[in-house]
């Protein structure tokens, strides 16, 4: 007769093992389907995403497919909704014009005080970053959003403020998905351009023209994705009902 196990044992239970690469892989190529998707705005601004609809396009299960879903809410394409799904983030001029009127008004002053604090060899480590950026000429729209934000969160990172620091990244998560619009090579091409002028601004320790160069270049590039936002929504729109009639 077996022994009555003691109520103050603990009682085994299994551990569950280490997700394996196949499952992984599954899951990053739901992900990157689904970014494709968003960035190229197939879904209609709010729109609620059917997962039955997805998972079954993808040929997957719902445990994917959700995991992809929360890794581009955390990235700002999507909102998630308590009780009700997924819904493709609102195309909403006045709260991109709002973010980047809060992004510049902290970038100016942390860079104000980055002309104060930063070190030489901080200064140099930043620009060796742009001109390695910089040399890629056939670099995708990816790696050219990215080269900006970390040019932009290094930047800030210079005013030794973690608050400050904190802020901004709040503020790309929320913008990084209307960043995808109208980036072309001119644009790359200016980017670079400003990147330098604002690390030379910085290296002489100059705090006013430092923070006019940062002002000019983040408020070009909000007058360049507002405009193409009213131009995408309407072609979005567009687009959807030509769908319909076929």
């Amino acid at each position: 007769m077996a022994t009555p196990r003691s109520i103050a044992e603990p009682v085994e239970r299994p551990t569950p093992g280490p997700r394996s690469a196949s499952t992984d892989n599954v899951g990053l190529a739901v992900y990157e389907k689904l970014r494709v998707k968003a960035i190229s705005h197939d879904f209609l601004p709010g729109e609620r995403l059917n997962e039955v609809e997805l998972a079954k396009e993808f040929g997957v299960s719902r445990t994917p497919l959700r995991e992809a879903l929360n890794r581009l809410t955390t990235e700002g394409f999507l909102r998630s909704i308590p009780g009700k799904g997924f819904f493709f983030r609102e195309l909403d001029p006045k709260e991109i014009f709002d973010l980047y009127e809060l992004r510049a008004a902290i970038e100016v002053a942390a860079v104000q005080l980055a002309v104060q604090r930063a070190s030489t060899e901080e200064v140099n480590a930043l620009a060796r970053m742009v001109e390695d950026a910089s040399a890629h000429e056939d670099c995708g729209v990816s790696d050219l959003i990215a080269a900006d934000e970390a040019f932009h969160t290094r930047l800030i990172a210079l005013a030794g403020n973690s608050e400050m620091s904190r802020v901004i990244h709040n503020i790309n998560a929320r913008i990084q998905f209307v960043r995808w619009i109208n980036v072309d090579k001119f644009s790359k091409r200016a980017m670079h351009k400003d990147h330098r002028a604002v690390i030379q601004a910085l290296r002489q320790r100059d705090a006013e023209s430092c923070a006019g160069l940062l002002q000019k270049h983040i408020s070009r590039r909000l007058d360049e994705i507002i405009e193409a936002t009213h131009r995408r929504i309407a072609q979005i729109y567009t687009e959807r009902a030509a769908l319909v009639r076929n």
